[in-house]
């Protein structure tokens, strides 16, 4: 007679991931939620190519404008980073009536005292630029005048002292929009697994599964099924936003950005490990959805001061708070890939530092684990952390 055996732990985990899944796929928030993250991204990005491309430009008419005078504008106008349009007015009254219009922003009346007409200011541009090309080109004829015909002028070599200065800026603007997403979809995906837990405490179902499976492949089910939709949708912002500001030429040095954005999501994946029980145990010591904010409210704290360290570590990454903070097990994954990028970080603190957070993980999801289960049937009113260490003992 052959022995019946039910399904192993890994098929009871993953029916479990599967399930929490299907459950959030088809849940309202996480889809506005991803929706707006999107948007914003997007948003942003048209923003910022909308200011990079709203360069000034000035149109001018001319009256009686001598030779090479819109040569002239036109150069000046490259000089001071405006885009000049010149354009011929017939006369004087041509000019005013163009001025009022709104037709020109000014007109130069030539002659022996050049006049600007305005409507009421010329500002600084418009009359620094009329100015130089007006006095280039009383220079050039006044040179030629007196036989010079050409003049060797040098070129001016511009040396950057600090050439990576923008791409680190760069970075560091990565790094902090990053660091702010993941404390997002921590927060999100934190209050994702505990409200799961207490719905299933309050019908009652926890109490049909647990008849299945142990407590520890309920809660590592659940950890692992969120976990992959969170990766999930991180590695889609991170796409969109790198791709979005690679091809909206946002970003001069795209390398530099892609190694910020892909640090960004390998943090992600061990600050969500380390968060994820912590939200779940907070929700199994509760059993209606009311307590639950009290319970997660020091994780929710915690989170807010690693973003707030975060930020702290982009204007002094080598400083002494910065560098504490990336070593700190629960701050480091909102700190540490802000340090990389606005500074120079030794491989091995790297490495250091997320050895002490996979460390952390396996000390929270062990003593996490006896809380969870030693909690997850008690009901009625908030469960203390002692009494549920105490109930799983028994």
């Amino acid at each position: 007679m052959s022995r019946r055996t039910g399904p192993g732990s890994a098929a009871l985990i993953r029916l479990v991931a599967v399930r929490e899944i299907a459950a959030r796929i088809r849940d309202k928030n996480f889809i506005i939620s991803s929706a707006v993250i999107l948007v914003l991204i997007l948003g942003s990005l048209g923003l910022q190519v909308a200011l990079n491309s709203g360069g000034e430009e000035s149109r001018i008419g001319v009256v009686d404008g001598p030779a090479g005078i819109e040569q002239a504008l036109e150069q000046q106008g490259e000089a001071l980073d405006v885009d000049v349009t010149v354009g011929e007015v017939a006369d004087r009254s041509a000019a005013e009536r163009a001025v009022t219009d709104g037709d020109v922003d000014g007109v130069l009346v030539a002659g022996a005292d050049p006049e600007l007409l305005v409507e009421q200011s010329a500002g600084g541009s418009l009359e620094a630029l009329v100015r130089g090309a007006v006095t280039q080109l009383a220079l050039t004829e006044q040179l030629t005048e007196a036989g010079v015909t050409a003049l060797d002028v040098p070129d001016v070599a511009v040396t950057p002292l600090d050439p990576d200065a923008d791409a680190d800026t760069q970075r560091v603007v990565v790094a902090l929009i990053g660091a702010a997403l993941l404390y997002g979809l921590l927060i999100l995906f934190g209050q994702f697994v505990a409200q799961g837990v207490v719905e299933e405490k309050a019908s009652r179902v926890v109490e049909l599964l647990l008849a299945t499976m142990r407590p520890w492949q309920l809660l590592a089910g659940k950890i692992i099924g969120l976990g992959v939709l969170g990766f999930a949708q991180v590695v889609l912002i991170a796409v969109v936003g790198v791709a979005g500001a690679i091809a909206f030429d946002v970003v001069d040095v795209p390398g530099e950005v892609i190694g910020t954005a892909v640090s960004v999501v390998l943090w992600f994946v061990l600050a969500y490990a380390f968060y994820a029980a912590v939200f779940a145990v907070a929700g199994s010591l509760v059993s209606r959805q009311e307590d639950l904010g009290t319970v997660v409210m020091p994780t929710t704290m915690a989170l807010v001061v690693a973003l707030l360290f975060g930020v702290q570590a982009a204007g002094d990454p080598d400083g002494t708070l910065a560098t504490v903070t990336s070593f700190v097990p629960g701050l480091s994954p909102l700190v540490m890939p802000v340090r990389q990028a606005a500074g120079e970080v030794a491989a091995w603190e790297v490495g250091l530092s997320a050895v002490l957070m996979l460390a952390a993980i396996v000390a929270i999801v062990r003593v996490g684990g006896r809380i969870y289960a030693g909690a997850l049937l008690r009901t009625g009113g908030k469960t203390k952390l002692r009494e549920a260490l105490r109930a799983e003992r028994v």
